[in-house]
């Protein structure tokens, strides 16, 4: 029989295994995931994880209009889930129930223009993947989450043959041997590093990249009185650049400078986009950017002057296949480590575009009109199509006509003509003005006698008449415009 202690640990066991149970992972059986450590029960650190990635504190109560923001993100369905569950915490921390069907789109888009100015125009970076669990024994220093099957911990958990001593010994050795879940991308990228040496003929510097989901554990007192961490989640882009140790530090100015500016390239306002200079404990150094929330500056990107360090450790007693060319030597290279956060850079680019202005369709001088600016690029739809006065079947068959020829040249559309409610005019460009959508066009009887429509324009609300044949030339240049700026 076992003591009241060893129960009482037992008891403590379960509960720091199950509350870290229920992460968004799609696919396979049920499993538990349980924050790895050296000892059990005492946390340590991944020897893969980059400098500097600790927690943020949790926020402060909300600026102005932030409770307003996330209303009309939920009720556009940038969010899904209540009010109670997106608190400034579980969307800084990737630990709420998700994005909903606009929230996805704009990450999408913000996911593509982040590939194509750091993967797609670059000669020298390269795509790789890498699997979401990496297996492997448990190592000095290694805080992840461990992969373990609810059976066999139930199993372990229900013999009560075994003493205290036997039970701890058990379960450290199922967390030795439990694949753990990524904490970042950088494990995969420096895996991939040997064999993509071979693409550059080993010419420095080079670079991977990659974009995908990460877990990270979250302290919620709130929720859990007993300091049990959660998970969180987030969508990383992430740039390991193997440069020579002479130019590394060119190069990491570089890659600052480039991110900066193109976070600040979708911004209404740039200026709320910062960096600043940061050094871990090892004394390696870096650099974080910043946006200015209304509650204060949280961290976006992070950027690492990581040395030669990881890729010695991961690639032990065979120094050789590990050199690159720097002109006419044969080095080990530095590598850079350059990771965003997409989940937070969204969060950041609805504030940054959330504006309150005067309402152009009342005369009620308390009430403004709630719009999103999100820039052209990040949009989630770019038009909306929707009908005025005239035959209902024959405006549907014109809106379904416009709708596919859109489609097909990459614009997206939102089908406001299969609404079965009727809206005024007022209530129609509110909902589309949250939405974020660029244009909205009304098709009216005029269009079935001359051909021409109603276009309005999101920022500016002016409205005019044009001919359908010229719409969808006038929103491919206009968008196109917009990425060139």
């Amino acid at each position: 029989m076992r003591s009241g202690a060893a129960v009482r640990a037992c008891r403590k066991v379960c509960r720091c295994l199950l509350s870290g149970f229920g992460g968004r992972v799609d696919g396979g059986p049920p499993e538990l995931s349980v924050e790895g450590s050296g000892s059990l029960g005492v946390p340590l650190r991944s020897h893969a994880e980059p400098p500097g990635g600790s927690e943020p504190p949790e926020a402060p109560e909300s600026g102005e209009g932030s409770q307003e923001l996330v209303e009309i993100c939920r009720r556009r369905h940038f969010f899904s889930g209540s009010k109670r569950q997106l608190s400034q915490h579980s969307l800084l921390n990737g630990c709420h129930s998700g994005f909903g069907p606009l929230g996805i789109e704009l990450r999408k888009n913000l996911a593509a223009e982040w590939w194509s100015s750091v993967v797609v125009v670059r000669e020298q970076v390269f795509p790789v993947d890498a699997l979401h669990h990496e297996p492997g024994p448990t190592l000095p220093r290694d805080s992840a989450f461990r992969l373990v099957s609810a059976e066999t911990l139930r199993e372990i958990l229900q013999d009560k043959e075994l003493s205290k001593e036997q039970l701890v010994a058990f379960l450290e050795n199922l967390l030795k041997t439990s694949g753990k879940l990524r904490e970042n991308l950088l494990h995969g990228a420096l895996e991939h590093y040997v064999s993509c040496l071979d693409l550059v003929n080993k010419r420095l510097p080079y670079g991977l990249a990659q974009i995908g989901v990460c877990f990270h554990p979250v302290s919620d007192t709130k929720q859990t009185p007993d300091g049990v961490k959660r998970i969180g989640e987030k969508t990383e882009a992430s740039l390991v650049w193997f440069t020579s140790a002479r130019t590394a530090g060119q190069w990491l100015d570089f890659w600052l400078r480039h991110r900066l500016l193109w976070w600040r390239k979708f911004a209404v306002s740039p200026s709320n986009f910062s960096s600043s200079d940061c050094q871990d404990e090892e004394g390696r150094k870096g650099n974080q950017l910043y946006y200015n929330f209304p509650w204060g500056k949280e961290p976006i990107e992070t950027l690492w002057n990581l040395g030669d360090h990881e890729l010695l450790h991961m690639y032990p007693g065979n120094e050789s296949q590990l050199h690159g060319r720097d002109g006419r030597k044969n080095v080990v290279p530095y590598v850079l480590s350059i990771n965003g956060n997409l989940d937070r850079g969204v969060l950041a680019y609805l504030y940054d575009s959330f504006q309150l202005t005067e309402n152009s369709f009342t005369r009620k001088k308390n009430l403004h009109r709630k719009v999103l600016k999100l820039h052209p690029c990040l949009a989630p739809v770019k038009v909306a199509l929707d009908v005025g006065r005239g035959p209902t079947v024959e405006l549907r068959q014109v809106c379904q006509g416009l709708f596919n020829e859109l489609l097909e040249n990459g614009i997206s559309v939102w089908p406001g003509y299969m609404e079965t409610v009727q809206s005024s005019l007022e209530q129609l460009y509110s909902k589309y003005d949250e939405m974020s959508i660029l244009f909205t066009v009304l098709i009216t009887e005029t269009t079935l006698e001359n051909g021409l429509i109603h276009l309005r324009n999101r920022d500016t609300t002016m409205k005019e008449m044009m001919h359908i044949s010229k719409v969808k030339d006038f929103l491919i240049k206009y968008i196109s415009s917009a990425k060139n700026v």
